[in-house]
């Protein structure tokens, strides 16, 4: 075969269909990964490096085409996910970041389908053209759709074309940091006062979002604030984080905003002198107490859910010696030395759930709803939704029925399972649905496993909740791979049963421990 065959007029594979074409690259790479890069010149080692980042921008383009069509098509729905992104974190295990970026270059370059059955322009097509010369990567592209978002809706349409091809001109002389500073002059040149913004630029924008916790259990917040949310964060601060005031560290500060009626003046006086918070401490304790104030305010507005009440699971053995880490149904890791100080200030001992309570975890076919004593079961096995890859904390899950409530699945703790709305809407028997089940045996035996419906592999289990688990070795037997016998808390609820629970923690301990 000659390189005619080969090759087209502009140097291009030819003949090969997408697939063909993968697996030739892939055949590239390894070859390339065994070729003698010690026999190169120096400059042959930057021209190779060049070219590298050349053929990688160009990629670029390629994901975002196959994107687009994927998304255009719900070809996701085949592999058994809902969306695009369900399809590269989960199925693909990218991660969330690198998903969303994905997500914003394709809709900054990709050429989507209309509804009429055409083909549209990209929405940058500047920046499409020098990501497909290889000019541009995906970190130039998602500064050049930041600094676009910004631009007021007001602009001129014909500026903000300007805009988007001067800032893809720019990005072929410069790094993403450099592009980041022309975008900011554009800016600047198209809103010099800032007057040009208006209430739906401030709402596009608006955004309040915890990070991760990190090892230390530290949680960062991401936020972009409106005049209104602003201003009502001012006046909280004012009475509620003023000096002396809801002091965690001082057993005599006042809880509570500054003006409340009762409020002796002398008291802050002498609490605001004993006070060497700086300001951001004190906005951080402002925030705690207020927020367990309103929580405390609203726990029993709905008592069947467990949505608007602080509930923890943890180890009996982690309970006894105040240490260790407890899960919130919000997803929330907190040190057991926090969770019995929040106990003390909420109610006078924790009450501890579990079978020997006597509350109905079985309620057969008689009722589709959980009650809330299985929710707290289900919580204490699952901590959050079960679905592979899935983050969502148990606040935002449903009671999922295994088999479905329809097939005459009962309303039962073993036949129950933590699911978000999107994942409890998975299951079925058609392609592109998942099924489920509690698994009876096996290492995994009581966790909720899934896999795609038809499919005979292995039931796959969601690890993300129980990071414990992961540390165990593959020749542990399986009667030592059992989990420690945990024990529900829930803040705010009582039971006047006093005999010991199956957990070995009985509530005269749990009245001690909070006392």
């Amino acid at each position: 075969m000659s390189d005619d065959d080969v090759f087209d007029a502009r140097g291009r594979v030819a003949g090969l269909s997408p697939a063909e074409l993968v697996a030739v690259i892939d055949a590239a790479e390894e070859s390339l990964a065994e070729a003698p890069l010690a026999a190169l010149s120096e400059d042959g080692l930057l021209d190779l490096l060049e070219s590298r980042e050349q053929a990688r921008r160009k990629g670029v383009g390629v994901d975002a085409a196959v994107f687009v069509e994927i998304s255009d098509r719900g070809a996701c729905r085949r592999a058994g996910y809902s969306t695009v992104h369900q399809l590269l974190t989960q199925g693909l295990r990218i991660g969330e970041g690198e998903s969303r970026r994905r997500r914003v270059v394709a809709a900054s370059i990709g050429r989507f389908t209309a509804m009429t059955g055409e083909r549209l322009d990209s929405k940058f097509p500047v920046t499409a053209a020098a990501v497909a010369d290889g000019a541009i990567g995906e970190t130039h592209v998602w500064v050049i759709e930041e600094v676009m978002d910004k631009i007021p809706t007001s602009v001129d349409p014909e500026a903000r074309v300007k805009a988007e091809a001067m800032l893809a001109d720019a990005a072929r002389r410069l790094n993403p940091a450099g592009l980041t500073m022309v975008g900011n002059r554009i800016l600047a040149h198209l809103d010099p006062d800032g007057t040009l913004a208006d209430d739906k630029d401030r709402q596009r924008q608006a955004k309040f979002r915890l990070s991760a916790q990190d090892r230390q259990l530290m949680s960062a917040v991401q936020a972009r604030m409106t005049p209104q949310l602003r201003a009502e964060f001012e006046v909280v601060f004012v009475q509620w984080a003023a000096p002396g005031m809801n002091n965690p560290n001082d057993p005599d500060s006042p809880h509570g905003a500054a003006d409340q009626p009762g409020l002796d003046p002398a008291v802050l006086a002498a609490a605001a002198e004993r006070d060497t918070r700086l300001l951001g401490r004190r906005q951080h304790d402002a925030l705690l107490a207020l927020l367990a104030w309103a929580n405390a305010q609203f726990s029993f507005a709905k008592p069947d859910s467990l949505r608007n009440q602080i509930v923890v699971t943890v180890t009996d053995e982690d309970l006894a010696r105040h240490a260790g880490i407890a899960w919130t149904t919000t997803g929330t890791r907190i040190p057991v030395s926090d969770l019995v100080t929040i106990a003390a200030d909420a109610v006078p001992y924790l009450a501890v759930f579990s079978k020997a309570t006597g509350q109905p975890l079985y309620l057969g076919r008689a009722h589709r709803l959980a009650s809330r004593a299985q929710r707290l079961a289900v919580f204490a096995r699952d901590r959050g939704c079960t679905a592979p890859g899935c983050t969502r904390p148990f606040t935002q899950c449903e009671m999922h029925h295994m088999p479905d409530w329809q097939d005459g699945g009962p309303t039962d703790a073993d036949h129950l399972g933590g699911a978000c709305g999107t994942h409890n809407r998975w299951n079925g028997k058609q392609p592109g649905t998942w099924e489920s089940t509690v698994l009876t045996d096996g290492p995994d035996k009581g966790r909720v496993g899934w896999r795609p419906a038809g499919r005979a592999g292995p039931w796959i289990i969601n690890p993300l909740f129980h990071p414990d688990k992961l540390r165990t070795g593959p020749d542990t037997p399986a009667e030592d791979r059992s989990p420690p016998p945990t024990v529900n808390h829930r803040l705010g609820d009582t039971t006047d049963s006093g005999a010991p629970t199956d957990s070995g923690v009985d509530i005269r301990l749990a009245r001690h421990l909070a006392a």
